[in-house]
């Protein structure tokens, strides 16, 4: 008697289908190093993420999609300074795409490892994922599930050398994202 479940592939915690970003409860941050000494800590306000889950973990999807411009510091003049041509130039790189290649674990823990693209560079990343946990709204509507995402980049790996000895190196990611879980009777 053969038997037809895959026991090697770990069980995903959430069900397949298209599952729908929850903006208002998500959030992209980051942390760089200043002089070396103090982190300055920021986020993007804009940001589009698609979570496609297939039945097994090699059968997922993420994208996202980071408008640069969208950067918040809590500083409107290093904001603006920080969009222009000498550093990050948001009119040559308006974008940041970040696109999965593969993701494993189980339980609480997963990776994901993927390509993040800037301006015309695109360099490997991987992503350490702790899955929240999976909810019924108290008001109603379908499932949300909760992740939260961490990893580092290195800035010149993506030519964006500027500012050494004033900003550091290594900029550190912080994703908080909901999703919500495809409605049943659409699949």
């Amino acid at each position: 008697m053969t038997n037809d479940i895959d026991t090697s592939a770990a069980a995903l915690p959430i069900a397949p289908g298209e599952w729908v970003l929850d903006p208002f409860h998500s959030s992209v941050n980051f942390t760089i190093r200043h002089l070396g000494i103090a982190k300055v800590r920021g986020r993007f306000t804009g940001f589009e993420s698609e979570l496609h889950v297939g039945r097994r973990a090699e059968d997922v999807r993420v994208s996202a999609t980071i408008d640069l411009a969208s950067i918040d510091t809590g500083n409107t003049d290093r904001d603006a300074h920080v969009r222009a041509s000498d550093l990050l130039d948001v009119g040559k790189r308006p974008t940041m795409t970040f696109r999965s290649t593969g993701v494993s674990g189980e339980g609480e823990d997963w990776t994901i490892e993927g390509e993040l693209t800037i301006g015309e560079v695109t360099r490997p990343v991987a992503l350490a994922v702790e899955f929240g946990g999976l909810v019924d709204v108290p008001t109603g509507g379908n499932r949300h599930a909760g992740f939260e995402a961490t990893g580092e980049i290195r800035r010149s790996e993506f030519g964006l050398d500027f500012a050494p000895g004033l900003l550091g190196e290594v900029v550190k990611i912080q994703l908080d994202m909901q999703f919500v879980e495809p409605d049943p009777a659409g699949v």
